[in-house]
């Protein structure tokens, strides 16, 4: 998600859970192979498994990108099909990709070509006003058999190209869930990953029946602790050190002490990420608003932290100031 899932967020999300994948922001072949590489691809060795979501649509041009990607040690390349941003739509690529599927196809070879990576597509149900399944069989169909992509991850909605917002896009179009699980029956040797409108953990749950995987987008940033459990109920890990809330907080502020030695960070640029950690809990406001207090930039983080904790102590109650 675009300024939101950055290296210090995905850390944050390290620490909730150990084993969901997780994905960079979308980033385009144009950055990478114009602008400051590290800026865009390092990332913390916690962060693994990790995938780095890939915006383009020259086959060429994501052929070196994958490359950079294998060689900063990412996990999976997934290529951008899905956002329907007009400014997205101006560099020929994301969501408007979908009517070109033997493009598409060609991109995903050339990656696939230069790395041992998987390479993975990432995508809506349909483009505009074409809600017609046969629309989206197709369009993975033809990516698998030319392009010999084997994961897809799917929006379940359409993307509408004109006339709608980024955030409309995700509200607006109709969720059909189902046409997700008609692609998992009519490609039983693909893998799908199905995405949108899917927060609470029973209707993960749900889903898990009829796919191979779900994406939890917005719900995990704004209620990360919701991802608490996934690693025990969902990613078959026998043994689960569950940190607390209070834990992942303290760990969060030692790694903003790291990133401001090591690179001059300012704490702010990463509290933000963590702003929904004790949402629900008593005193979660209050210690929201220490945490995004502009008065408090000039402390150290560790600081802030102690004036947060006279509000918000483990267990969600108020607590004493940390030592």
């Amino acid at each position: 998600m675009m300024d939101w899932t950055d290296r210090h967020c995905r850390f944050f999300h390290r620490l909730i859970t150990q084993r969901a994948r997780l994905y960079t922001e979308m980033v385009t072949t144009g950055a990478l192979l114009h602008g400051d590489v590290p800026r865009h691809l390092d990332f913390d060795p916690a962060e693994h498994p990790l995938a780095l979501q890939l915006g383009g649509s020259e086959p060429d041009d994501l052929a070196r990108c994958a490359r950079l990607a294998a060689r900063w040690g990412y996990d999976e390349i997934n290529l951008n099909c899905g956002c329907p941003s007009e400014r997205v739509q101006r560099g020929a690529f994301g969501a408007c990709l979908m009517v070109e599927p033997a493009l598409v196809a060609d991109c995903v070879a050339a990656m696939r070509d230069v790395v041992d990576l998987p390479v993975t597509v990432k995508h809506r149900i349909g483009v505009d006003r074409v809600e017609s399944y046969d629309f989206v069989r197709d369009f993975v169909g033809t990516v698998a058999e030319r392009g010999g992509c084997q994961v897809f991850v799917v929006h379940a909605r359409n993307a509408w190209l004109q006339g709608l917002s980024p955030k409309e896009n995700r509200e607006i179009p109709p969720l059909r869930h189902g046409f997700v699980h008609r692609l998992a029956l009519d490609f039983p040797d693909l893998v799908f990953v199905v995405n949108g409108g899917i927060a609470q953990p029973q209707q993960v749950a749900e889903q898990l029946a009829h796919v191979d995987g779900v994406m939890v987008g917005r719900e995990a940033y704004h209620n990360p602790w919701s991802m608490a459990q996934w690693d025990a109920d969902f990613l078959n890990v026998a043994e689960v050190a569950l940190r607390t809330r209070a834990q992942v907080e303290e760990a969060m502020v030692a790694y903003m002490e790291r990133e401001q030695k090591a690179r001059g960070t300012p704490w702010r640029q990463i509290a933000r990420h963590m702003l929904g950690l004790w949402n629900g809990m008593p005193g979660a406001r209050r210690w929201r608003q220490v945490w995004s207090d502009h008065r408090h930039a000039a402390l150290p983080a560790r600081e802030v932290w102690a004036i947060a904790h006279q509000v918000v102590g483990a267990g969600g109650t108020p607590g004493p100031m940390p030592a």
